[in-house]
C-alpha cells in the first residue's frame, strides 16, 4: 500500500560516531547556533527600530534574517541535542515535518535572494523610477510571494515522499531528515520519485541562480557608463548580496547535481548551508554596510542609555 509504514522512527547517525568528537561538536554548534540567533535577531531589530533603514533593501534584509532564524532552527537544535544523546532518533512524523519546514524556509530564502537582486537592479538601472516601482505595496507583495513560493516548493517535495512505504531499514546517515536520504530507505522503486525531487529542488536552485547572475550581469553592463565613484557606491550595495548568494546557492546546487551515492560528503556540505551560511549572513551585511553599522551603534546607545532617548 502507498501509505503503509512498518517504520515508526528513524535512527540518525549524526556527524561522527566518536564520543570525543561529538562533545566538541556540541560546544561548537551550540556557540554557532547562539551566534546565528543573536546576529540575525539583531538585524531584524535594527531594521524595525531604525528610521534610517526604511528602504526596500533593508525591508527585504530583515525578512531574510528572520528566515535564517527559522531555517537554522529546523535542524540545529535537534543536531545539538543529539550530540549528547546515546540514541539519535526521530519519529516518522517528526521526520516529515522537518523535511517540510527545511524546504519551505529554504525555498523562501531562495526567492527572497532573487527579490533582493531585482531590488538592486531597479535601484541601479532605474533610479528615477525606484520609489514608484518598489513602493510598500509591491515590496509586501514580493515578500508574500516569496513565502508562498517556498510553501509550494515544500509541499511538492513532501507529497513526493509521503506516499513512499518505509518497511526497513531505518538508519539515516545524516544529522537531519531530508528527501534524498529518505529515498534510500523506501522499500519501493524510487527512480521516478527521485527524478521529480531532483527536478523540483534542482530546477528551483539552478533557475534562481541563473536569474540572479543575469541580473548582476545587466547591472555591471549598466555601470560601465557611470563614474568610478558611482560604480564603487553601486557595487558596494551589491557586494554583500552577491557573497550571500554564492555561499547559499553553491552548496544547494551541489547537493542536487552530485552523484546520489555521496551522502557522507553531503553531510559536510549540509553543515555549511544550514549553519555556516546563516551565521555569515549577518556578519557580511553588517560589516560591509556602513549605514547598518551606524544604525546598530545607535540602537546599542539607546539600549544602554534609555533615559537619554
Amino acid at each position: 500500500m502507498a501509505n503503509s509504514h512498518n517504520v515508526t522512527e528513524f535512527i540518525l547517525l549524526g556527524l561522527s560516531p566518536r564520543q570525543e568528537v561529538q562533545k566538541a561538536c556540541f560546544v561548537l554548534f551550540l556557540l554557532l547556533y547562539t551566534a546565528i540567533m543573536l546576529g540575525n535577531f539583531l538585524i531584524v531589530l535594527t531594521v524595525l527600530t531604525s528610521k534610517s533603514l526604511g528602504s526596500p533593501m533593508y525591508f527585504f534584509l530583515s525578512h531574510l534574517s528572520f528566515v535564517e532564524i527559522c531555517y537554522s532552527s529546523t535542524t540545529a537544535p535537534k543536531l545539538i541535542s543529539d550530540l549528547l544523546a546515546e540514541k539519535k532518533s526521530i519519529s516518522l512524523g517528526g521526520c516529515l515535518v522537518q523535511v517540510f519546514f527545511l524546504h519551505s524556509f529554504g525555498g523562501t530564502e531562495i526567492y527572497l535572494l532573487t527579490v533582493m537582486a531585482y531590488d538592486r537592479y531597479v535601484a541601479i538601472c532605474k533610479p528615477l523610477n525606484y520609489v514608484s516601482i518598489m513602493n510598500r505595496q509591491v515590496c509586501a507583495l514580493l515578500v508574500v510571494l516569496a513565502w508562498l513560493g517556498g510553501l509550494v516548493h515544500s509541499l511538492a517535495q513532501i507529497l513526493l515522499i509521503f506516499h513512499l512505504p518505509f518497511c526497513g531499514p531505518n538508519v539515516i546517515d545524516h544529522y537531519f531528515c531530508d528527501v534524498l536520504p529518505l529515498l534510500k530507505l523506501a522499500c519501493s522503486d524510487t527512480l521516478l520519485t527521485g527524478v521529480l525531487i531532483v527536478a523540483n529542488g534542482g530546477t528551483l536552485s539552478v533557475i534562481s541562480f541563473v536569474v540572479l547572475l543575469s541580473s548582476y550581469v545587466v547591472i555591471l553592463l549598466h555601470l560601465r557608463a557611470r563614474s568610478s565613484e558611482g560604480r564603487r557606491k553601486a557595487l558596494s550595495t551589491c557586494g554583500s548580496h552577491i557573497t550571500v548568494v554564492v555561499l547559499f546557492f553553491g552548496p544547494c546546487i551541489f547537493i542536487y547535481l552530485r552523484p546520489s551515492d555521496t551522502l557522507s560528503v553531503d553531510k559536510m556540505v549540509a553543515v555549511f548551508y544550514t549553519v555556516i551560511t546563516p551565521l555569515l549572513n549577518p556578519v557580511i551585511y553588517s560589516l560591509r554596510n556602513a549605514e547598518m553599522k551606524k544604525a546598530m551603534q545607535r540602537l546599542w546607545i539607546r539600549t544602554m542609555k534609555p533615559e537619554e532617548k
